[in-house]
């Protein structure tokens, strides 16, 4: 697929190509080819992952009324997580452009590359943000991710572990648990996590995975068994 294919599946014609070239590079395509200039999309999966934050909490705030803050987090955190963002840029056929390293290119229906396609979708919106505005980039997320609120409230996929351990810990300890990264290993694209989950300085549980919010969510899982929550 072509780029141009892409912004057609998009609905967003780029004035400036670079931008969405920039957000489809993962840093490991930098390794094999040095003379490429455009840069890999980091940073704007920075600016996408904020611009995500502001519309998704905008909606929720203006479409809920009546529904308390925390329930509002939570809805928020699960539309805008590495499964769903990944789901969108499946349903886009975000990867068919993707640059990637030969070894990353070799790594399909993989954790790993569904987090790099995940990357990717929030560095497209960023890269939406900067040519396009705000107002267009609102559109976008709301129209591939707010339809997903309903099937994510019809099977409780808002109650994650994270949220779950959150408010046993305040409720049973009077605590807020706290995530420290207690080491990274490997290189840049292929980086393992592990974190340590605190209630004040009793470590509760760890958690192993290939990005922080993984760790995190395995180590509130083992949290909540040994808790016996």
């Amino acid at each position: 697929m072509k780029t141009t294919d892409l912004e057609k599946n998009l609905g967003v014609n780029f004035k400036n190509s670079k931008l969405l070239e920039q957000a489809l590079t993962h840093r490991s395509y930098l390794n094999e080819h040095p003379d490429f200039t455009g840069g890999h999309n980091e940073r704007l999966e920075f600016l996408g992952d904020a611009v995500l934050e502001i519309v998704i909490t905008e909606f929720l705030y203006n479409a809920y009324p009546d529904t308390p803050e925390g329930d509002l987090t939570n809805w928020r955190a699960s539309l805008v997580n590495a499964k769903m963002l990944y789901q969108v840029a499946a349903e886009l056929g975000v990867e068919d452009n993707l640059r990637l390293s030969k070894g990353e290119a070799k790594d399909k229906n993989t954790k790993a590359r569904q987090y790099i396609l995940a990357n990717a979708m929030e560095a497209i919106i960023g890269a939406m943000y900067l040519d396009q505005g705000l107002e267009i980039s609102r559109r976008f997320v709301i129209a591939h991710l707010i339809p997903k609120l309903e099937y994510i409230l019809s099977n409780e996929l808002y109650l994650d572990p994270k949220s779950k351990f959150q408010e046993l810990a305040q409720e049973k300890e009077g605590v807020t648990p706290i995530y420290k990264t207690l080491s990274e290993e490997g290189p840049d694209h292929e980086k393992v996590f592990t974190v340590g989950l605190y209630l004040n300085e009793e470590l509760v549980a760890t958690g192993v995975g290939l990005s922080k919010q993984e760790a995190q969510v395995k180590a509130a899982e083992l949290g909540l068994q040994n808790k016996g929550w």
